[in-house]
């Protein structure tokens, strides 16, 4: 009877133990119970200062559109391929030395500075060299979609490339096709580029106030890695029935080889 408990006990341990909780699976919960129903306050993110290997679209309009096409890489003149390949040959990629090249214009030094800093440098240039006011110049500057690398326990790990300017965590893993019940939501760590070295921090996306955290929003080029969780080294199942499997085929094993033994 005694023996029947405790293997009764052990088999309940093990499966408490080596099951996922579901609290470890939803996003953005309310940890502290007390909290009252509030707006969770934006995030107020800085503006993005461009880096070695951005690649940027840029387009300059006026009146006089040939005019305007000798300033264009593309043979299209002013419109920049808009597909991720025709951007890749047609945009501009900020070199080792944090210039672009410009047609025309030349080299143009963009390290550390914002896409309005750049816009506003380029139609300044423009209309005191080659346009009048009358012209009715307008530049646009924009990251050539934003890219972002992402590893781990992901459905779809690699390198991602959306065409929006904020992404923030929760978008880049839906993009990724989400975390696997294997990944640890607790701790997604970024990893981030800056002129110092690079920074590391973890997200806690179970917990609702990750959406106050500066690294909430991603920055392009960031790099994304989600940690396994314990239970996936044990390998002994991620829910209960698959655990209930592994021990059923533990017992079965252990009866069998000692009945073969005892004969």
């Amino acid at each position: 009877m005694r023996k029947s408990v405790l293997y009764l006990l052990l088999v309940v341990s093990v499966l408490l133990s080596s099951c996922i909780p579901t609290k470890d699976l939803i996003y953005l919960q309310k940890k502290d119970s007390s909290q009252q129903e509030a707006t969770i306050a934006a995030v107020e993110t800085k503006p993005y200062r461009l880096q070695i290997n951005d690649v940027l679209s840029i387009t300059i309009k006026a009146i006089d559109p040939k005019l305007v096409a000798m300033f264009s890489p593309s043979s299209e003149g002013a419109a920049v391929g808009k597909s991720e390949s025709g951007l890749y040959f047609d945009g501009f990629t900020v070199d080792d030395h944090g210039n672009i090249r410009v047609p025309v214009l030349g080299d143009l030094n963009v390290i550390g500075y914002t896409l309005d800093e750049v816009r506003m440098r380029l139609e300044k240039q423009l209309l005191a060299e080659y346009f009048n006011k009358e012209a009715n110049i307008f530049v646009t500057v924009k990251l050539a979609g934003f890219r972002y690398t992402i590893n781990g326990e992901i459905s779809g790990p690699g390198t991602k490339t959306l065409f929006q300017e904020h992404v923030n965590i929760m978008e880049a893993v839906a993009n990724a096709g989400d975390i696997t019940i294997t990944g640890d939501r607790k701790a997604v760590t970024i990893m981030r580029k800056t002129p110092t070295g690079v920074e590391m921090h973890d997200l806690d996306l179970t917990d609702i106030n990750v959406m106050k955290s500066p690294y909430f929003y991603l920055q392009p080029n960031d790099y994304v890695y989600i940690k396994p969780l314990k239970q996936k080294t044990w390998g002994t199942g991620k829910t209960g029935i698959e655990s209930l499997g592994t021990i059923i085929t533990l017992l079965s094993l252990a009866t069998t080889t000692f009945l073969l033994l005892k004969n």
